[in-house]
């Protein structure tokens, strides 16, 4: 039977796999605007968060924004209902929107923007271009009665623990005996107030990476027989996975940059580009990096890139890249609204297999503000 979630809910479904601390430094992601304990139905996924796409929210009954640039991107001193961003505070308050933002922390994210982005202009074998953070491990022990040891180490498996490699699920299981004295105001799954009890348990071992280990832990709280779960938590010095800013890999063939720029301009369905470099030179290892990434342009070079493509390109970077060898292809940073519709898919996906009812949305307003004459 499928339930009506809360923001919160459908929040955590989405900070499973793109956590907010994976975000850069002074990066306002996360909550923008309303509340996240609130039951939804209708989630609106934008690029941006104007007034043309509140319109769209409120004709659509939706009672969540999911943007990929944050609303409240500098601190506000006031709320002047006179400008647009007042209105648009002033709207989303008035109909019960909340607004939460996934930004550097999506563009990051394994399976996120910059993926997306790479995955539309068909580069394979991708790896990262700016390295921005490890992922720690933590091995968790839980105790668990051998009856619901099954349930509980699925779960934990299904949350993101016990993968290693390309192997998912690992655990470590041995047998013991669990002894506890339920308290006065307890109400113990397992013996009786007051009274010594032993149980038999698994005791079952796996790890877990930190930019998981609270969705894991919640799980485990959630599926775990005992009013109060027991489990031990403790810091590994191994390391998980790196994470970081842009992705790099090959064309399946080599080709001229004028025509690898031109197949742009239908791949991200825009009207025009901008071009640094050679157009008779030949490309085949393409580096990508979301929104306002050329100040990147050294580590692209470096990681081996013929080319880079990324927006907002300034005048001098382009001339500091073409003497290096590097050449850069500008498709603008609008390339990034191909996010509306795979996130709002990744969702959809998510919210069905939590057995949510839930409308998902991607926002059909066009909040690219250039036109190319």
């Amino acid at each position: 039977m499928s339930a009506i979630p809360s923001a919160r809910n459908v929040v955590s479904l989405l900070e499973k796999w793109s956590p907010q601390h994976l975000a850069m430094e002074g990066d306002p992601v996360g909550l923008m605007l309303g509340t996240l304990d609130k039951p939804v139905k209708n989630v609106l996924v934008t690029l941006d968060v104007t007034e043309a796409v509140v319109a769209e929210a409120v004709e659509q009954d939706a009672d969540l924004i999911i943007s990929h640039h944050p609303l409240l991107f500098m601190p506000l001193r006031e709320v002047d209902t006179s400008t647009p961003k007042g209105r648009v505070i002033q709207q989303c308050l008035q109909h019960d929107i909340t607004v939460y933002a996934a930004h550097t922390n999506l563009d990051i994210a394994p399976g996120g923007v910059n993926d997306w982005l790479a995955d539309e202009m068909g580069i394979k074998e991708t790896k990262i271009v700016v390295p921005t953070k490890k992922d720690h491990l933590y091995k968790l022990v839980a105790f668990v009665p051998e009856e619901d040891a099954d349930q509980v180490r699925r779960a934990l498996g299904d949350a993101g623990a016990g993968h290693i490699g390309d192997y998912s699920h690992c655990t470590f299981n041995s047998e013991g005996t669990g002894t506890f004295i339920p308290g006065d105001e307890t109400d113990p799954h397992i013996g009786n107030r007051g009274e010594s009890t032993y149980v038999a348990e698994k005791k079952i071992e796996t790890v877990v990476p930190d930019s998981i280990r609270a969705h894991v832990l919640d799980v485990l709280s959630r599926v775990h027989p005992y009013e109060e779960p027991a489990y031990d938590l403790y810091p590994l010095e191994l390391e998980s996975e790196f994470f970081g800013l842009g992705r790099i890999g090959t064309l399946a063939s080599s080709m001229k940059l004028d025509t690898f720029a031109s197949s742009l301009k239908e791949v991200f369905n825009v009207e025009g580009l901008r071009v640094v470099g050679d157009l008779g030179q030949n490309v085949q290892t393409i580096a990508v990096i979301g929104g306002d990434g050329s100040k990147y342009w050294p580590q692209a070079l470096a990681a081996g890139a013929d080319v880079l493509v990324t927006g907002d390109v300034k005048f001098h970077t382009a001339q500091d890249a073409e003497a290096a060898g590097l050449a850069l292809v500008d498709p603008g940073h609008h390339i990034e609204s191909i996010m509306k519709q795979a996130l709002a898919a990744r969702l959809g996906k998510d919210t069905q297999a939590s057995g949510y009812q839930l409308k998902i949305t991607a926002s059909a307003v066009d909040t690219e503000p250039f036109t190319f004459l």
